[in-house]
């Protein structure tokens, strides 16, 4: 009975790790030579994509991997692409990949897991809560991973924004188009800037493609996640709509955006004093008590004792 129970883990392992390598084997089978050429003639960007690679083997099984963690509702799809274009993914399938690397992060995070609280603990209650946690990690560790990604994107964009602004009013004021001036700034800030200079060339790019302007700046809002650029987004179009001069709006988004910058700095300023006192009572002030008060109650000990 004993032995059942040793071997009862090694073979779970053992079968989802067969699952798991059977999965990758029959969704990333290389197709013939024909179908990679009919694939290649319907969308001819496959043309330069060379899916070989860990890489490649992600992409190919994606669509079988993120199936069961794929959204259920259209509101929900929106929402995870909004997600993924804030954090700079932008690619049609970049949601699907997301949803296939927590998959296959959860599936790994419960094989080690599983390996490790058996050779640790055996099988009890320790084995059952590793698992559980560590899948759980499995599972919340892209959805971390994604946060951060996005919560560092947006911060870049915030701080580049009022200088892109800056350049922009001079060279709308000089004479040049809004369609102009856009590419003009991404050329110029894209050492400084990356994350800036990569929406104003996808928002280059779309104008030249075509669409309307309206659509193409409050793609630009939405895609980027930042309010500033929403609300810039929203002057632009309403000045575009009535005829207004774009010039003077951004002029004035302009000024708004640096009274706002200055008042984020003040009040981050107005708080240092109250962040301060958490190190010094936790830090500082024992030191000053003990070296203060320290040979004084060493004096008040050794009268007691005399």
């Amino acid at each position: 009975m004993e032995d059942m129970q040793q071997f009862w883990p090694w073979a779970i392992a053992g079968s989802i790790t067969i699952f798991v390598y059977a999965a990758f084997s029959a969704f990333t089978n290389k197709p013939n030579r024909a179908d990679e050429r009919l694939d290649q003639l319907r969308d001819p960007s496959r043309r330069n994509k060379d899916k070989e690679g860990a890489g490649g083997v992600l992409e190919k099984a994606a669509p079988a991997l993120s199936k069961a963690l794929q959204p259920k509702t259209e509101l929900e799809q929106d929402r995870l692409k909004i997600r993924m274009a804030n954090a700079g993914f932008s690619s049609p399938n970049a949601a699907q990949i997301f949803l296939a690397m927590k998959f296959a992060s959860l599936i790994g995070f419960l094989i080690v897991s599983s390996m490790f609280a058996y050779v640790r603990w055996g099988i009890g209650q320790d084995f059952w809560v590793t698992i559980g946690f560590s899948t759980a990690a499995g599972m919340f560790l892209p959805e971390i991973m994604l946060a951060l990604i996005k919560s560092a994107r947006q911060t870049a964009i915030f701080r580049a924004l009022p200088d892109a602004l800056d350049l922009l009013v001079v060279c709308v004021e000089a004479g040049l188009g809004l369609d102009a001036a856009m590419r003009r700034v991404a050329e110029e800030m894209e050492d400084t800037s990356p994350e800036v200079c990569q929406e104003l060339h996808t928002a280059n790019m779309q104008l030249q493609m075509g669409r309307p302007r309206r659509e193409v700046l409050h793609d630009l809002g939405i895609r980027t996640g930042v309010d500033d650029m929403r609300s810039l987004a929203a002057i632009l179009i309403q000045a575009d709509k009535f005829g207004s001069s774009i010039a003077k709006a951004l002029r004035v988004q302009s000024d708004s955006m640096r009274v706002k910058r200055r008042q984020m700095a003040e009040e981050k300023a107005q708080q240092t004093a109250v962040k301060l006192i958490f190190p010094l009572v936790l830090f500082i002030f024992p030191g000053i008590f003990v070296v203060l008060v320290g040979p004084a109650a060493i004096q008040i000990m050794e009268n007691l004792i005399d």
